[in-house]
């Protein structure tokens, strides 16, 4: 374990910084733009211009990087979002805003794309799940920590975007100076969707969904928060309690689908997710509930892309994995690019809770359609299931084709 973290501490300090100095900008625009008396759905599409960004980042982030190399383009990647995070303290208007969001949506393609291809390229067979595993607790901690910036902006209000851009800009040090060999990148090709689909239905609708969710929650949770009458404080804690809850509750959940049928535990997950909206719908303005439910939600929410991963896993060949793994991080950005578009629509409809009213919707949606996939087919034997492991839903490219150890 501390010998693989030790051949990838550049790329966990690159990616906790990264994350602590990008991860509250969701956040923080979501609150300017509802401060400023903007529509949820103007919201929802600044929302959605991250994730497009972040979907054509994919597609076309691989081709720089194969080009000029992982430092020179790394160091592109991180530039252009600096100089975005400073943008947005020019000039606050729904339309520019929406093209800084695209760019990041990009760049953070092609940052997730250097340092993941990287992590694949340091690690092995034995040693990729403990290296995976420390990488999701950094990306997740910054993330997680970054939320708290969002009060340090109350007498300047410029100061959030500097400080994203100093942690943005500083974490560029540990990598272009680092003497570790940058790795070469294969053509990664996606595989098709109807592929995928023929392969393992319940993966790519329960991927699809979970874009959805987690798409939604990223644009508009805390446009939620502050429309209940809560602080930024709050907002801070009760986004930094979702993804909490997304880092604990994994690895229990993962560990129950390896022992059970995985169709069984991914179902359960979408159903309880489904429960743990209906509370927060219900129970909204109850205080003291808000936080606990948050990271319950995370926690299930979060655990719902590497079920899907694994159980797509469970039906392909060793040869087909980074491909199918390619076509699910597709298929949850293009979720999370309609996310914020369907969720704002709701929360204009009825109120603030139509946030959750609308990722609840689609996770009973999914609960339905896992239901019907279980008793239509029949469930992978035991001991042929992979084993889980905790995947980021960026890239499939820290995860060769021996995800489920085998060679």
């Amino acid at each position: 374990m501390i010998g693989a973290i030790g051949n990838i501490r550049t790329i966990l300090l690159a990616i906790f910084m990264i994350m602590a100095g990008s991860g509250f900008l969701s956040t923080l625009i979501a609150v300017r733009l509802e401060t400023a008396g903007t529509a949820a759905p103007l919201i929802g599409l600044v929302g959605t211009a991250y994730f497009a960004g972040l979907t054509l980042g994919a597609l076309r982030a691989g081709k720089v990087v194969s080009e000029v190399g992982h430092i020179r383009s790394i160091a592109a990647f991180v530039s252009v979002f600096s100089a975005s995070s400073l943008s947005y303290a020019l000039w606050q208007d729904v339309g520019f805003w929406t093209v800084l969001r695209f760019l990041d949506g990009f760049a953070m393609a092609g940052i997730f794309v250097c340092l993941e291809s990287w992590l694949g390229d340091r690690t092995d067979s034995k040693t990729r799940s403990s290296a995976l595993a420390a990488y999701m607790v950094a990306l997740y901690l910054g993330q997680a920590l970054g939320q708290f910036l969002l009060t340090v902006g109350r007498e300047a209000p410029a100061l959030p975007f500097m400080f994203s851009a100093i942690l943005l800009s500083l974490a560029l040090v540990p990598v272009v100076l680092t003497k570790t060999a940058q790795p070469s990148i294969a053509d990664l090709k996606a595989l098709p969707i109807k592929r995928l689909y023929a392969i393992s239905p319940l993966g790519v609708v329960g991927t699809t969904a979970t874009g959805v969710m987690l798409g939604a929650f990223y644009a508009l949770g805390a446009v939620f928060v502050r429309r209940m009458g809560l602080s930024l404080a709050d907002v801070a804690f009760f986004t930094s309690c979702a993804i909490g809850g997304g880092v604990l509750l994994q690895w229990p959940l993962g560990m129950l689908s390896d022992r059970f049928d995985r169709r069984l535990v991914l179902v359960a997950t979408m159903f309880a997710a489904t429960l743990v909206c209906g509370a927060l719908v219900v129970m909204a303005d109850m205080r003291a509930l808000l936080f606990p439910l948050a990271a319950l939600f995370g926690g299930l929410s979060f655990a719902l892309y590497p079920l899907c991963v694994a159980h797509t896993n469970d039906h392909v060949g060793p040869e087909e994995r980074v491909g199918a793994s390619g076509g699910l991080v597709l298929l949850y950005s293009v979720g999370a690019v309609a996310g914020p578009l369907l969720a704002s629509t709701v929360m204009l409809l009825v109120g603030p809770a139509g946030l959750f009213a609308a990722i609840g919707g689609t996770a009973l949606l999914a609960t339905a359609f896992g239901l019907w996939r279980i008793f239509a087919s029949k469930a992978v034997p035991e001991d042929e299931q992979g084993t889980f492991q905790s995947l980021p839903r960026t890239t499939a490219l820290a995860v060769p084709s021996d995800t489920n150890g085998e060679e």
